[in-house]
């Protein structure tokens, strides 16, 4: 089954690469620095890496389950309705729109522009263009605190932008043109993360690096374990949206079992780069580099050790490369979910509404609209702040669905079967588990704020619930 007017020309390969070209964006380049800074050892470094793979894998096995039980564009969403009813569909669909897709590409659209500047000097973030406002610190408790932020245009923010606003008019043409731009770009971030894993493993550095564990200046240190849950907001964002392809199902051939092959194809693949990348960046600059890499550039500073101060430029030329195709991947599949919550009743009428090329047009700019909106109001850093919680809690909900339709619905045609069910899905949701739990006392500045935003979808759904209710009820 799929919404009249898509077009099933997505085939295994091209949603295998959208799969890995959304998940490789910055992330793996970057976060190495703070996850050392935490964790303090190498070990420790490659056991979180290998928590993140382990977590994504399980959870992909699990969603695979369900993309064979509804095979319909929205994905999550549509598991979550299935599952739960129409208000945790909502509540999802609301917190993906507002927070989760947008606030994740306008992140990456900010990076993007952070790594231009690397080529272009004027493209830079400490320049305003036109009038702009400065937020103070807010302290919420005493343990909780929000901002500063600094809302205007940057000639850095522009950059985005029209990155966006590029590749969502891309789009409009239809799903063929964009997963052949994502196979285009998806290949060469392979080519080039790979190309620096094999540099980083076998080329020797001018200078050996100590492998000594880095010791924090504070030396504050927090156990191994509540540590390893703590720095996957930043790993698991690394190795986030592997669920792309479950918001363009209707686009897919044979999407029953095309999904679930997908799904253990791209994250396998891409975690098991992000494990290797990890493992040169220790041997090229050992613990204390990577902690004291330039502005986190952890994947720069390991190439210009191996190849001078070209290696930078280098590296952050791929890293635009990955930029690019991670961005086109997120805008290719956000508008589905949009789509699929306004046939019902859940989002603005004209989102439903299909373009003469099998797009939903007025889904991709109203998503584009939005994104361009939060690209003013922060940084890279702190437009991730309030991501990762909802996308876990989420997560939770969706793989807990897979064990309770097995209970409920039974009957449900199941192409593909989770394996190793119910040992997978039930390992996922208790690692998940307790990542929100260590984000709830140990980073609380991250967690509650997240769930806030979540929160505040519940007085909307109950404004249109009437509407949904009633027989072609929708949004006004």
């Amino acid at each position: 089954m799929s919404t009249p007017g898509y077009r099933r020309h997505v085939g295994l390969f091209s949603a295998t690469m959208l799969i890995a070209g959304s998940m490789i964006g910055s992330g793996v380049f970057i976060v190495a620095a703070d996850m050392v800074r935490t964790g303090g050892s190498g070990g420790f470094l490659l056991a979180a890496w290998g928590l993140t793979a382990i977590l994504t894998l399980f959870a992909a096995l699990s969603y695979g389950e369900l993309a064979g039980m509804f095979p319909q564009a929205g994905g999550q969403y549509t598991y979550l309705r299935e599952t739960y009813g129409p208000a945790v569909g909502f509540l999802y669909g609301w917190t993906f729109f507002v927070v989760i897709e947008c606030g994740t590409i306008a992140a990456v659209a900010v990076g993007f522009g952070k790594y231009l500047g690397s080529f272009l000097p004027a493209v830079t973030d400490s320049a305003w263009i036109g009038p702009h406002l400065d937020v103070p610190l807010m302290k919420v408790s005493h343990a909780i605190a929000v901002g500063p932020y600094h809302l205007g245009l940057t000639p850095s923010r522009l950059s985005g932008i029209a990155v966006v606003l590029l590749l969502s008019a891309v789009n409009l043409y239809g799903v063929r043109l964009g997963s052949r731009i994502q196979d285009l770009f998806t290949v060469a971030k392979i080519g080039g993360l790979a190309a620096l894993i094999l540099l980083g493993l076998f080329l020797k550095p001018a200078v050996a690096p100590s492998q000594a564990p880095f010791i924090a200046g504070d030396g504050a240190a927090l156990p191994f374990l509540t540590a390893l849950l703590v720095v996957q907001t930043g790993s698991l964002f690394s190795a986030d949206a592997w669920n792309a392809i479950t918001f363009i199902a209707g686009e897919v051939k044979e999407p029953r079992r095309t999904i679930p092959f997908a799904l253990l194809i791209g994250t396998t693949l891409v975690c098991g780069l992000y494990v290797l990348a990890n493992a040169a960046y220790l041997k090229v600059l050992g613990p204390a580099g990577i902690a004291h890499a330039p502005q986190d550039r952890v994947g720069s500073a390991a190439l210009q050790a191996l190849l001078g101060s070209g290696g930078g430029l280098i590296m952050a030329g791929s890293i635009l490369i990955s930029m690019f195709g991670c961005l086109n991947g997120l805008v290719l599949s956000g508008a589905r979910v949009y789509q699929r919550m306004a046939e019902d009743g859940l989002f603005y009428p004209r989102a439903a509404l299909l373009n003469e090329h099998g797009v939903p047009g007025f889904g991709l700019w109203i998503q584009a609209f939005w994104t361009c909106l939060l690209t003013l109001t922060g940084t890279y850093g702190q437009l991730l702040d309030f991501v990762m919680l909802p996308t876990i809690l989420f997560y939770i909900l969706a793989v807990g669905g897979v064990i309770l339709l097995r209970r409920r619905r039974p009957d449900l045609e199941r192409p593909v079967k989770v394996w190793g069910y119910p040992f997978v899905p039930g390992l996922y949701l208790l690692g998940a588990t307790a990542i929100i739990g260590a984000l709830f006392i140990y980073r609380p500045s991250y967690s509650w704020p997240g769930l806030a935003l979540v929160a505040l979808g519940w007085p909307v759904y109950l404004a249109v619930k009437p509407r949904v209710a009633a027989p072609g009820g929708s949004l006004p």
